[in-house]
């Protein structure tokens, strides 16, 4: 559930804060190390390995589901996909969605006071990326964001809560036009996935509603949860009593600086977070124009509008999907949904690029990315 993915980045990383950095499962820095150098991690490689195989996997599978079940079996290549003037928007649009993406953390940013380099932010874009699609519920992207942005000196409150507000107002955006959708679109009308699902789906929205009112104006809230958890873990003598108290104060502390970041980023430069909510409906808007630019490119006549509230449903059901990235997820509910819109012959492969560049090219880039830091750590 989406509100796991946000309780999990805010209170994980208060609890494995420690005095140099976050340690997280994908960062597991030695006793010494993680004090002595805080700012060289220990990449598991052999979890990073295991989560791409299972991204690589379920990928597999739903494709296979598309084209079994939705796709009559069938799929040819189309070179129309690949001429000048498709490879040309579509690459614009691809740097128009990079940098929206990282102008929204950038924005985000400034209205709490701080300030990072672009170069910076143009690296934890690709990092989150690469991070959010091989790790279940897409909280290793919040975990490596929060750690390359306490390197460039944001403290882990507001690191924590930058990435979260980032997140937040893209939720905002899709929760919102959701319902909207379900209701006015005649494409999703009687489809079937929606009607077996349509009541967990007003559940979902009425809980993240709840959730999102209370991050917001009662965060203090979440701090009798977070001490039950620690004190059923101490009870369960899975940490010591010494490390429970210590966990306690430090997760108290962030909470409490994590609770007013909030509040200084509503109470910020007006311009900055009018910004973040700007590039955050355009990184929205590039993201959910991609398969329209394909459709189009192969000839076929659609909606923009009819193409953007299915891409906005497919991304609203991708957020409660526990596979790393909604891997196997997104491929069967877009083929699901655009069935009737695409021959069986276009559809796997308008899949199959829409995932490629929305998704397989910025992890790759942010695959090179981290091997790059990793190599500069390991010389230095």
């Amino acid at each position: 559930m989406v509100q796991m993915q946000l309780l999990t980045v805010q209170l994980l990383a208060l609890v494995y804060a420690g005095p140099g950095g976050i340690h997280c499962d994908l960062f597991n820095p030695g006793p010494q190390d993680s004090m002595a150098n805080p700012q060289q991690p220990s990449t598991s490689g052999r979890r990073l390995v295991l989560f791409t195989l299972l991204f690589l996997f379920l990928t597999g599978a739903g494709l296979w589901v598309v084209h079994q079940q939705f796709a009559d079996r069938d799929v040819t290549f189309d070179g129309r996909l690949i001429t000048p003037w498709t490879l040309a928007t579509v690459g614009s649009l691809l740097l128009i969605y990079f940098t929206c993406d990282g102008l929204r953390l950038y924005a985000t940013l400034r209205a709490l006071g701080y300030r990072v380099r672009p170069g910076a932010i143009a690296r934890l874009v690709f990092i989150n990326i690469f991070f959010s699609n091989v790790t279940p519920m897409a909280t290793g992207g919040g975990f490596a964001q929060i750690w390359y942005l306490q390197r460039e000196g944001v403290p882990l409150g507001f690191a924590t809560a930058a990435t979260t507000i980032r997140t937040i107002l893209a939720i905002v955006f899709i929760f919102s036009l959701t319902p909207v959708f379900l209701v006015t679109l005649p494409a999703l009308q009687g489809q079937p996935l929606l009607g077996q699902v349509s009541w967990v789906l007003a559940v979902l929205i009425t809980l993240y509603l709840a959730f999102f009112a209370v991050v917001l104006f009662r965060t203090r809230w979440l701090i009798p949860p977070l001490t039950g958890a620690l004190t059923l873990l101490e009870r369960w003598n899975l940490i010591s009593p010494r490390r429970h108290r210590r966990w306690q104060f430090r997760a108290r502390r962030e909470m409490m600086r994590f609770a007013r970041s909030f509040g200084y980023y509503l109470r910020g430069d007006r311009r900055w977070v009018f910004l973040s909510v700007l590039f955050t409906a355009l990184f929205l808007v590039s993201l959910f124009s991609f398969p329209w630019l394909l459709i189009t490119g192969l000839g076929y006549d659609v909606s923009w509008l009819n193409n953007l509230g299915l891409l906005v449903v497919t991304t609203f059901i991708m957020y409660f999907s526990p596979t790393p990235g909604a891997s196997g997820i997104s491929e069967g509910v877009f083929g699901s949904f655009f069935r009737d819109i695409l021959g069986g012959s276009h559809l796997v492969l308008v899949t199959i690029a829409w995932r490629t560049v929305t998704i397989y090219l910025g992890m790759l880039i942010g695959l090179i990315l981290l091997q790059r830091d990793l190599a500069r750590s390991r010389r230095e």
